[in-house]
């Protein structure tokens, strides 16, 4: 029986540095994008992401793209 693959979602995540705690270590904070298409390209996402964070107060450290899918049992 094989399993296929059937993509459900994609989220495009911006962390940002926010500070840094009392230790000196940096503090990070998340911003979501929900409901991406999965078909989406990674260079266009990219994009997206700069241009956004632009309008932020705070500097961009990492984008990331983050893709679920369901696992489906062919018979």
């Amino acid at each position: 029986m094989a399993v296929n693959r059937v993509p459900t979602g994609t989220v495009l995540r911006l962390q940002f540095q926010t500070g840094v705690d009392a230790g000196g270590d940096p503090v990070y904070r998340n911003k979501n994008l929900n409901n991406v298409k999965p078909q989406a390209l990674e260079q266009d996402l990219y994009n997206v992401a700069q241009a956004l964070a632009q309008l932020q107060q705070h500097p961009l450290v990492a984008v990331l793209r983050i893709d679920s899918a369901r696992l489906e049992e062919t018979v």
